[in-house]
């Protein structure tokens, strides 16, 4: 994997990149309003349909002058839709999964020739949008994947199996439910 050339003067640029679904894009955001913060250039990438979804609830000018942070768009392959609420799970994840790397190494191309932003120097993936480390890494920058969920979502994650093996999940009645609470 080769290494991005930055100029000492330029600043970073980030390209941070959600499941396109509220409880993914929110903490990316706060993360990406933390690097704008620190110092870097930041694109964030929203789905399309997430896209117009807050610029209708937002206004038109929501995603207006803040110098060093724009939001970019990629498709989620999924049929276009102007419902107001969040896509099939099951169906936005397999869709992201299986098109959406090559419109977002498209788009990481067309930052990296752009002369109105810094190079790209490191991507941040969700963790469910493992496309990004292989579009990372076709262009020489590190990708950083970044678990959206909270902790008390993660341990449950992480030990899921072992409270599975017990027979505490999946829950079968209230006695069940009595007996994991005490």
């Amino acid at each position: 994997m080769g290494s991005a050339q930055v100029d000492a003067d330029v600043k970073p640029h980030a390209v941070c990149v959600p499941l396109p679904a509220q409880g993914h894009v929110t903490p990316m955001l706060k993360l990406a309003k933390i690097l704008h913060c620190r110092g870097f250039h930041v694109t964030f990438v929203n789905s399309e349909f997430n896209h117009r979804r807050l610029l209708r609830s937002r206004g038109a000018a929501a995603l207006d002058g803040v110098e060093g942070f724009r939001f970019a768009t990629i498709p989620d392959g999924l049929p276009p839709s102007d419902a107001d609420a969040t896509q099939d799970v099951p169906s936005l994840c397999r869709s992201t999964r299986e098109t959406c790397l090559p419109h977002f190494k498209s788009l990481l191309a067309e930052l990296n020739a752009s002369t109105e932003s810094p190079p790209v120097t490191c991507v941040v993936g969700d963790n469910a949008m493992s496309f990004t480390v292989d579009a990372a890494r076709d262009i020489g920058v590190p990708c950083a994947l970044f678990w959206t969920a909270s902790v008390c979502g993660y341990l449950c994650y992480r030990h899921y199996r072992t409270l599975y093996d017990k027979g505490i999940f999946p829950l079968k009645d209230t006695v069940s439910m009595q007996t994991w609470s005490s």
